[in-house]
């Protein structure tokens, strides 16, 4: 069974659970702003992904812009911005999706298809 990191309010998440309701894949909820991941899972999953690190980032997220991270992000370590992403789980790229083998940043259906059916 695959974990979601999502939030409630967010369309994006509630796409995602749609389809994967319409696929029957089975799943788990995690609500990513009350229980987001802490900065040794983030680093886990970034190790395993093999995604940049920026696709982790809520790039259209409010603290995203309110921290002027398009700017500052660059300028930070990997480590310094692993540190950050673990304080705020709006910062966390979502639907984050992880599962045995797999992690998922976002919701990109054909993806999806490829790696959960």
């Amino acid at each position: 069974m695959i974990k979601v990191y999502c939030y409630s309010r967010c369309t994006t998440c509630r796409k995602a659970l749609k389809w994967l309701d319409d696929h029957g894949v089975e799943y788990e909820t995690v609500d990513i702003k009350a229980n987001h991941p802490d900065e040794e899972t983030l680093r886990k999953y970034y190790a395993a992904s093999g995604l940049p690190l920026k696709r982790f980032f809520n790039t259209s997220g409010i603290p995203y812009r309110e921290l002027g991270l398009a700017k500052n992000l660059p300028k930070m370590s990997e480590d310094e911005q692993l540190a950050l992403l673990a304080t705020d789980g709006m910062l966390v790229k979502r639907p984050l999706v992880v599962g045995d083998g797999i992690i998922l940043t976002g919701f990109r259906e054909e993806e999806w298809k490829e790696k959960l059916i």
